[in-house]
């Protein structure tokens, strides 16, 4: 198969090979068996196939996956037919140009001809590199394996144009600044700021997806600074940039933004603690927990700030803004309950004897509180210390260290996590002698609370103090 008009191509049997592309051979012959019978396949039918994309990125960069990415001269209908069934999770895709037209939130579809028509519109270099199959022809028409090399994120066309075409690419680029390490080239930063506005063309949902993979990176802190510097953040996550407050030489207090990002990557050190990790919903708590912040500063005299029930309205603001970006309820929920709760340890003094220390009713509740997402808020907590001062790290530390050996202890005497009164809607019924009703609720809510004050109390005992509630709600 010849490559086509104007695509450089280079023979990996005769290439003097760099120890990155000899990795990149290693890891297509390891897939040549499914590759080959394809390419032989779409060849004997009149077609060139190549394997495109993310799959020679990863090639390159030694680690491609089971999901492999093909172009070809083919039709849709055609490539149905052709495909048929593989081991591997394939996807093949007729050459093609994808462009939004004005202010539509969809683009339009248009099949090409040509391999470097199809490269061309793709989002960038390191995404615009072809291996033909079966021959196993390298195809770079725009400097990819260059800027793979150098670590730098560029587009095959002007970046306005790319980003025109598809406005999701300035995200997609602070994804990979974060997930590969790279860097943005300094024209793709310049399109990015002059063109954030264009954003607001694309739904919340590809936005919110492609907001979820940056995150969910090893590092997502540099993709992070990216979207806040070009302006970008602004139009997708507002309350993120906002965080930047400005500091002066009589009021001081932390960096609000630079502390968000060190509790997310200090959280993302302690997924280890969690059922799974990568985890979306550590990330958005620990990324978004102090957003309540600016609009409740307040400067107080002798030069502090304070900001008092930032939880409350953090949290309110999170629901307001993942609902925007449409995030599930389950997901909205988890993480507005984790920023409401973040603040609840402090004063914790993990030390009986001394005054303030939480009772077994207080540690009670703070379980209750936090329900299914405690492990989480224990987290959550722990990434939240970002202070320089090593005695006092070392103190919360230890605080936290104390109330996570309480919880297992009362855990291992009593059902923490499904708290119930002693008595059930039936046995309050029974006792008191009366029927469904609004009674019926006041003495169950009456009830949690003894069970949650005072620990399991036993039949017996909750019978008398219901009994005793009972008589003086009727006096």
């Amino acid at each position: 198969m010849r490559a086509p008009p104007g695509i450089q191509s280079l023979s990996v049997s005769t290439f003097q090979l760099s120890s990155v592309q000899a990795a990149a051979v290693a890891e297509l012959l390891r897939i040549a068996p499914v590759a080959d019978r394809l390419g032989e396949l779409f060849s004997n039918a009149g077609h060139e196939l190549y394997l495109v994309g993310g799959s020679v990125r990863d090639a390159l960069l030694g680690r491609l996956g089971h999901d492999l990415d093909f172009a070809t001269s083919a039709r849709p209908d055609e490539v149905e037919k052709l495909a048929g069934e593989a081991s591997w999770i394939i996807e093949v895709t007729t050459y093609r140009s994808d462009v939004y037209a004005g202010h539509s939130r969809k683009p339009e579809v248009a099949f090409g001809d040509t391999l470097d028509g199809d490269l061309h519109r793709r989002d960038f270099t390191i995404n615009a590199m072809a291996v033909s199959i079966p021959d196993k022809r390298f195809a770079d028409p725009y400097g990819g394996l260059s800027d793979l090399a150098h670590r730098v994120i560029r587009t095959p066309a002007t970046p306005e144009s790319s980003f025109n075409d598809d406005p999701l690419r300035m995200m997609r680029a602070a994804r990979f600044v974060a997930q590969l390490g790279f860097r943005p080239a300094p024209e793709v930063v310049t399109a990015v700021k002059g063109m954030a506005d264009r954003i607001s063309i694309i739904s919340a949902e590809r936005i919110r997806d492609e907001l979820s993979k940056l995150l969910l990176t090893d590092r997502p802190r540099a993709g992070i600074d990216l979207l806040v510097s070009t302006g970008l953040a602004t139009k997708v996550l507002p309350e993120l940039p906002a965080l930047r407050l400005e500091r002066d030489e009589h009021h001081r207090h932390k960096d609000v933004y630079q502390h968000s990002l060190t509790v997310l990557e200090q959280a993302i050190d302690l997924e280890d603690r969690l059922p799974q990790r990568p985890d979306l919903i550590i990330r958005l708590a620990a990324l978004l927990h102090d957003i309540g912040k600016p609009a409740t500063r307040r400067f107080e005299p002798g030069g502090k700030v304070s900001f008092h029930h930032h939880d409350v309205v953090g949290a309110k603001l999170v629901r307001k803004r993942l609902a925007a970006l449409r995030f599930s309820g389950e997901e909205i929920k988890a993480v507005s309950d984790l920023v409401a709760l973040h603040l609840r340890f402090h004063g914790y003094s993990g030390e009986e004897g001394r005054e303030g220390v939480w009772t077994d009713s207080a540690v009670r509740r703070y379980v209750r509180d936090a329900a299914d997402q405690l492990a989480r808020l224990h987290v959550l907590t722990r990434a939240d210390c970002t202070t320089r001062d090593a005695a006092k790290a070392e103190r919360l530390r230890v605080a936290y260290d104390d109330l996570e050996r309480r919880i297992a202890e009362l855990a291992a005497q009593e059902e923490l996590k499904s708290i119930r009164p002693d008595l059930n809607g039936s046995q309050i019924m029974e006792i008191l002698g009366i029927g469904e009703g609004r009674d019926v609720g006041r003495a169950y809510a009456f009830l949690l609370e003894q069970r949650m004050e005072h620990g399991p109390l036993g039949t017996e005992r909750a019978r008398e103090e219901l009994l005793a509630w009972w008589a003086d709600q009727q006096s």
